[in-house]
């Protein structure tokens, strides 16, 4: 199977649940992209990616989940999904900010505009528009219990989704090992059998 994972704010393709999907799923290929910063590029470039590379799933964490839910064409897992990127003042600030892992082209550092603030809000505005009841079919959504980073993820995930593809876990925001062996990996075999 393919698998094409989309990794949250501030991140990249090496983050340790790249490193972990990699090692629990050996005979699958984990495509792990770096995200553009600007919603203008990363958006086009995603859905381009998944048109191209035709995976039999994509999974997003939280930013990375936002965008996944815009992956119609595929079955998609978004977890603790940050569907409202410019309104999470904690974390979508106007300044330099440090990636949290090496990126592809060797950036440490990117920086956040107001005009970035305002395309995701753009963006935002327009994302659960036009959902087919096809699309709402292959789309869950995993929530952690104790994530106090997103905190409307699980209302705005029913009021445009399936409420019975959404699973509650026991954790927070950032995945870890255990979560993914007991809540990611169980739905991802429940999904591609």
């Amino acid at each position: 199977m393919k698998i094409i994972y989309f990794h949250g704010f501030g991140s990249s393709h090496a983050s340790g649940t790249v490193e972990t999907l990699r090692k629990e799923l050996p005979d699958d290929e984990i495509v792990a992209p770096d995200i553009p910063v600007d919603p203008v590029e990363a958006l086009p470039y995603l859905k381009e990616l998944c048109e191209r590379e035709q995976p039999d799933l994509v999974i997003g964490t939280s930013m990375g989940g936002m965008y996944a839910q815009q992956m119609r064409d595929f079955k998609r897992i978004l977890v603790n999904p940050a569907f409202t990127m410019s309104t999470m003042s904690k974390v979508l600030k106007t300044g330099e900010h440090q990636f949290f892992n090496g990126r592809y082209d060797g950036a440490k550092t990117f920086r956040i505009t107001k005009d970035i603030i305002q395309h995701h809000n753009q963006m935002e505005r327009q994302q659960f528009k036009n959902i087919t009841p096809e699309q709402k079919e292959t789309c869950w959504c995993l929530v952690g219990l104790h994530d106090t980073s997103v905190t409307n993820a699980e209302a705005l995930f029913k009021k445009n989704y399936l409420a019975d593809h959404l699973t509650r876990f026991e954790g927070e925001h950032r995945l870890n090992d255990k979560v993914i062996k007991k809540v990611l990996l169980p739905l991802v075999a429940q999904i591609l059998g």
